[in-house]
């Protein structure tokens, strides 16, 4: 943990930071290494601390390395402010986009004379570059979610529920060694395929009609996340019109996906092709997200996003068509930023699997 914490100094001193304050669960497990539930990183340009209560003192002894562990009060930001005093520190950034103005008002009052600073995203913008031991757990998340879409496919069939088909993916991600699932797994038959985000009802899957499942494994930490959309029975031309279009537009995507163009430039590169054939109108979302500690981070691909896509990155690639009373199709790998292109982690096949 130590480079990263390096690499957070570095970002202080260019922001004009003494200190700062990280509560987060995510950016406090990056930094620090502590997998428990309640606990504090403060770090100043010779200092960090990591601040617990009684029943975590003895994990965070084992977990963190290179802090001071502090075991705090009843009010761990009076101790914070301690700590603060004791360095002559008189400012303190805080993780803006995590602090509820109920408890800036609390610190305000309890940190009297020491000036709170928003500080956002300063961990988040480090988590976007990952490292080659994040790069390896996540290829087996990846590894292991593939070998659950293998799996799957032997139990799709008529008369199975959606939610019975998503118990069963879960059970064999937990039975490989993931921690958990990333996300309520998603499982959108029939004409529930075209909602996006349709995760697993009780609908009985019928026949002649698509399966969409969205799945993934949190794994040692980090997650996988991939979409496969498969037939039952019979399939119309409509059916393979929509899917054709899907996936030439994601390996469109994954054939121009490259450093140094924006989530803008990327997003356009699906969108374009799937309004080429008219079917604009049917792909409401951004083509992908961040992966990584959490399900959706930094940085996006939208038609809103100017991040510059960097070496390192993690992002999922998930274009779709949703038509209402059809039926949706939606393919997704996760995919790493490489020097010259990117790298997939997902690899189950994308060609139409009819069941």
């Amino acid at each position: 943990m130590k480079h990263r914490l390096d690499k957070l100094r570095e970002r202080l001193a260019t922001q004009g930071l003494e200190a700062l304050l990280i509560g987060s669960g995510y950016n406090r497990q990056y930094i620090s290494g502590f997998t428990g539930s309640a606990g504090w990183v403060l770090v100043t340009a010779s200092k960090s601390w990591f601040l617990t209560d009684f029943r975590y003192t003895v994990q965070a002894a084992e977990q963190v390395q290179g802090f001071d562990i502090v075991e705090h009060g009843p009010d761990p930001i009076a101790n914070v402010g301690e700590l603060l005093r004791g360095e002559g520190i008189s400012s303190l950034g805080f993780e803006q986009e995590h602090t509820v103005y109920a408890q800036f008002v609390k610190w305000f009052k309890t940190l009297e004379g020491i000036t709170l600073v928003p500080a956002p995203g300063l961990v988040e913008e480090l988590r976007m570059i990952k490292d080659e031991s994040e790069l390896s757990i996540m290829q087996e998340a990846a590894d292991l979610a593939d070998r659950a879409f293998q799996y799957i496919q032997g139990l799709i069939k008529p008369g199975m529920k959606e939610s019975d088909i998503a118990l069963e993916l879960e059970v064999f991600l937990r039975t490989g060694g993931a921690d958990s699932s990333c996300f309520d797994t998603i499982v959108a038959s029939g004409e529930r395929s075209a909602l996006p985000h349709g995760v697993a009802s009780s609908r009985i899957i019928g026949s002649n009609e698509f399966v969409k499942l969205d799945f993934g494994a949190l794994y040692n930490g980090y997650c996988s996340d991939i979409t496969r959309t498969v037939a039952v029975g019979e399939v119309s031309d409509k059916h393979r019109e929509i899917y054709d279009i899907v996936l030439e537009a994601q390996l469109h995507a994954l054939d121009h996906i490259r450093p140094g163009m924006t989530g803008k430039e990327a997003d356009a590169l699906a969108r374009d092709v799937i309004a080429k054939y008219g079917y604009g109108d049917c792909f409401g979302h951004s083509l992908g997200h961040g992966l990584g500690m959490e399900v959706h981070e930094q940085p996006g691909l939208s038609k809103r996003s100017d991040t510059v896509l960097k070496p390192g990155m993690v992002v999922t690639v998930e274009p779709g068509i949703y038509i209402p009373g059809f039926g949706g199709v939606r393919i997704e790998d996760d995919v790493v930023i490489t020097d010259s292109g990117i790298r997939i982690l997902t690899s189950s096949t994308k060609q139409l699997i009819v069941l």
